[in-house]
């Protein structure tokens, strides 16, 4: 265990501090625990979520294949003149429209759409792109914490925990609009000064003809017929038994197909150094779950709750946001199910419910998953590294020569990450505990 936990650090290291490229580090930490046969390279493979990767690489082809069209152009002008050049309302309407497609997609879908309409925007009215990226990666967390399809941990759970689409909508929903809502106030305060522009810019915004920057009507109306299908897709995955990605990834070819576009050219605009940066933290964090890390904690943790069950779901969602903020949410998500798994037939046992199923689900099963849903969403908030959106938001920027640090990260991630968990502590509380019989 501690050949694993000595890389993972050392390798987290020079992420963080930027002395080596971050896919780089990423890769040769990877590297250094398969040669010290710290996990085997079937179990460090097996950990590489590549629904996440078939995902990414689809939505950037097709985000590629559209923006081309100046789609992004049209969509970004139209968002300024709405907002009638005023930075403040622009920045609240694409964090809503970032939080709500974050809900219905997924938010690394969500961040690739996303991102460029706001470099674009940020270019035209002269505002600094960083405060925008950030903010859209954390309230992409935040939205697709409300539903089964928002967030990959939530994927894992509803299937691990056998919970519906509905289940996540009505239980979950609730504390995400709270959060939503709590964390647009402490933006309108403190950046109320800081977002302005010049009434120059706002006076050209506002002459500008949208319907002038779109390039290509033809491949424009194919691609939108292709990515409406792909949307249609991601809705009906659970239905249809396919994952997000294998929908992405064959969507993505099907526009290339329909749209005429060049394989090449497409294959040449995805973001391969944030694929390999994915592969390489899967792969080191495999060893560290491999070698029962995450166990160890998770159950030290567990036991200081002797039973109770408010303060084991407490102990399920902030060690899941902990854990998640600096692992990744997707392994952490995965490593703590067969926890709760045990936790929910431990207490039911103890409680002598184990032969009245409802009542553990309503009052056992339920509170635990989501509170771990929970924890896992609103932790991936706390670095860059805690979600997959957060290192694409990441890499976009680094495209446009926006550079954003783990420390620039984390002055906007730490305190929205605490301000949300703490309301979700509370709601947790109010809607399972205070009225509980049992």
């Amino acid at each position: 265990m501690w050949i694993s936990i000595i890389v993972f650090l050392l390798a987290y290291i020079l992420m963080v501090s930027e002395k080596m490229n971050r896919t780089a580090a990423a890769l040769l930490g990877a590297t250094a625990l398969l040669l010290l046969r710290a996990v085997p390279y079937e179990a460090a493979l097996s950990h590489v979520d590549l629904d996440v990767i078939f995902l990414l690489i689809g939505m950037m082809v097709v985000v590629d294949i559209l923006s081309r069209t100046g789609l992004f152009e049209w969509v970004a002008i139209w968002i300024a003149q709405r907002a009638r050049g005023n930075p403040l309302i622009i920045l609240i309407g694409l964090l809503t429209a970032t939080a709500v497609l974050s809900a219905f997609l997924d938010n690394v879908t969500t961040v690739v759409l996303i991102a460029p309409i706001t470099i674009l925007i940020a270019q035209i009215l002269e505002l600094p792109a960083t405060p925008f990226l950030i903010l859209e990666a954390l309230f992409s967390n935040i939205g697709g914490a409300a539903t089964l399809v928002g967030d990959p941990p939530n994927i894992l759970i509803g299937a691990k925990g056998d919970l519906s689409f509905n289940a996540f909508i009505v239980n979950l929903s609730p504390v995400v609009v709270l959060c939503t809502l709590v964390v647009f106030a402490g933006i309108l305060f403190v950046m109320r000064h800081s977002l302005t522009t010049t009434p120059a810019l706002q006076a050209r915004i506002m002459k500008a003809e949208p319907a002038r920057a779109i390039l290509d009507p033809w491949r424009l109306k194919r691609g939108l017929a292709v990515f409406l299908f792909i949307l249609i897709g991601f809705s009906a995955s659970r239905a249809l038994g396919l994952q997000p990605g294998i929908i992405a990834l064959a969507g993505a070819f099907v526009m290339i197909l329909v749209t005429r576009s060049n394989l090449r050219n497409a294959m040449e605009k995805v973001e391969w150094e944030t694929i390999l940066f994915l592969v390489g933290l899967f792969m080191l964090v495999s060893a560290l779950e491999y070698n029962g890390l995450f166990d160890v904690i998770a159950q030290f943790l567990f036991g200081l709750t002797q039973g109770r069950l408010f303060a084991t779901a407490m102990i399920v969602m902030w060690t899941a946001a902990v854990l998640s903020a600096f692992f990744g949410n997707i392994p952490v998500a995965i490593a703590m199910i067969p926890l709760v798994h045990t936790l929910i037939q431990s207490t039911a046992v103890e409680a002598a419910l184990q032969h009245d199923p409802a009542m553990v689900e309503t009052y056992v099963a339920h509170p635990l998953w989501w509170s771990l849903a929970l924890g896992a969403c609103l932790g991936g908030n706390g670095t860059l590294f805690g979600a997959a959106a957060n290192i694409v938001v990441i890499q976009v920027a680094r495209r446009n020569e926006y550079r954003i640090s783990f420390w620039d990260f984390m002055k906007y991630g730490i305190p929205v990450t605490l301000t949300t968990l703490v309301l979700a502590s509370i709601y947790v509380y109010l809607r399972y505990f205070a009225f509980s019989p049992i």
